[in-house]
């Protein structure tokens, strides 16, 4: 008994000798605080700031050696992330893409962190003040008009050869196959005036189709290409100047402590690395961290997968062709281009068979898109669009509305356009626009790219 009185005694000292090992957390007055209307910043200051401000907000058991220690790291690693002390220095752009960033991460249960909410309940976001920040971002409330400063202008020098892109900081390699992956699916983001093509390799493809998502098979590649949008004078939304590709890559023996995952971006034209050390790797992850229950990936695969999977795990809606076409999956194509229309809140990829692709396709000397050679036949395929459940900001497709296709016998003269709609769907008999239509596919040029 005596020793354990002892040990119980020299547990206290101890204790107590602990209480004196605390580093500061640094504290200081706000530089630059976010610029938003007094109601927004009272929200964020309410349920952010604790961690993600220069005045740390501690509760009286937070000072408790060691939990202190914890504390104070989460505070460190947060301010990292995000600083609403500062971030009102950055561009009006920038602060309103970390408030997009907070509501998701808010809206998909990472943040507050679950550990942080055990202890601090009252840090939990109600459900009308998150839809007060959704009000106030309002994305799609303004057309599109301001560039992204990576964007780089279609009017550009020769693509670049694809097999000299240098590597991310820290190893991570540029694939230069990626042009040629198949779709995957599209997005088009209100939050930064975006249209986003997802792309896989052949890996990717399999996974999805069999549904082993959870998670997806090693091998599998995924790249997500982004163009700034640009309203076109027939009053659609089309792909402007292109801003970036990133890629990731499944390989969990070797990206272990990445997630299983290599993840890497390049920008503008001239594909520059993004990173400016290995230090990178931590956005990426850290972004992707909502999303873990789905292997870390965003995006639903539009597809019809051979087991059960959730709807938050792929499209099934989007991938319900009509019967009848010419090709059973127009899909399997390669993309051309896409775009979006507004007042229809649907959103349109072009598809070319390999022949309409080889005269389109940025390393071929290739002809006018309006003058696809014999043989070539083009699949325009409309969604309805629908809210990104992985994302407020973004819409991507939803049920078909249309797949349309035209058929080219001779250079720049179309043998047929045929029209397919609803679902299941059937052919549309000789639709009175099929003339208009026609010139529309063909006329579409493609999307920039590197």
């Amino acid at each position: 008994m005596k020793l354990i009185g002892r040990l119980a005694a020299a547990a206290v000292v101890l204790f107590v000798l602990l209480q004196f090992v605390r580093p500061s957390i640094p504290s200081q007055p706000a530089i630059a605080e976010v610029n938003a209307p007094p109601e927004i910043r009272h929200i964020l200051e309410t349920h952010c700031y604790a961690c993600h401000s220069d005045q740390p907000q501690l509760s009286w058991f937070d000072q408790i050696v060691p939990g202190y220690w914890l504390v104070r790291h989460d505070v460190l690693t947060a301010r990292e992330h995000v600083n609403f002390s500062t971030l009102g220095a950055q561009p009006a752009a920038i602060q309103k893409a970390t408030l997009y960033t907070a509501v998701n991460m808010v809206q998909l249960g990472a943040m507050p962190l679950p550990q942080f909410l055990a202890l601090h309940p009252g840090a939990r976001m109600k459900p009308e003040e998150l839809d007060t920040l959704k009000a106030y971002l309002a994305p799609w409330s303004s057309p599109p008009g301001v560039a992204d400063p990576h964007a780089t202008e279609t009017e550009s020098p020769p693509p670049i050869a694809l097999a000299a892109v240098h590597p991310e900081p820290g190893g991570q390699p540029f694939d230069p196959s990626f042009e040629d992956w198949g779709f995957m699916s599209a997005t088009d983001r209100g939050d930064n005036y975006s249209l986003r093509l997802v792309l896989g390799n052949g890996v990717a493809h399999k996974a999805a189709a069999s549904g082993s998502l959870k998670p997806w098979d090693d091998g599998a590649r995924i790249a997500k290409i982004a163009w700034q949008q640009r309203i076109g004078a027939d009053g659609l939304v089309h792909p402007g100047p292109f801003i970036q590709v990133e890629l990731m890559d499944k390989d969990s023996d070797v990206y272990k402590s990445t997630d299983g995952w290599g993840w890497g971006r390049w920008r503008g034209m001239d594909l520059k690395p993004y990173g400016t050390d290995a230090g990178y790797i931590k956005e990426c992850t850290g972004c992707h961290q909502p999303v873990r229950g789905n292997d870390y990936v965003y995006t639903l695969p539009i597809t019809i997968p051979k087991q059960n999977l959730r709807e938050d795990v792929v499209n099934q809606h989007a991938a319900r062709m009509p019967q009848g076409m010419p090709t059973a999956w127009p899909l399997g194509w390669n993309v051309i281009t896409l775009y979006t229309d507004r007042q229809a809140h649907a959103i349109s990829v072009l598809f070319g068979n390999p022949e309409a692709i080889a005269a389109t396709h940025p390393r071929n000397a290739a002809p006018a898109p309006t003058n696809y050679p014999a043989g070539s036949v083009l699949a325009l395929v409309t969604w309805v669009e629908r809210d990104d459940p992985h994302w407020f900001g973004a819409r991507i497709p939803d049920a078909p509305q249309s797949v349309e296709f035209v058929q080219v016998q001779a250079a720049g003269q179309p043998a047929g356009y045929r029209r397919f709609s609803g679902n299941p769907g059937a052919e549309v008999p000789s639709p009175s626009n099929a003339a208009q239509r026609t010139q529309l596919l063909l006329g579409l040029p493609p999307a920039a790219l590197p």
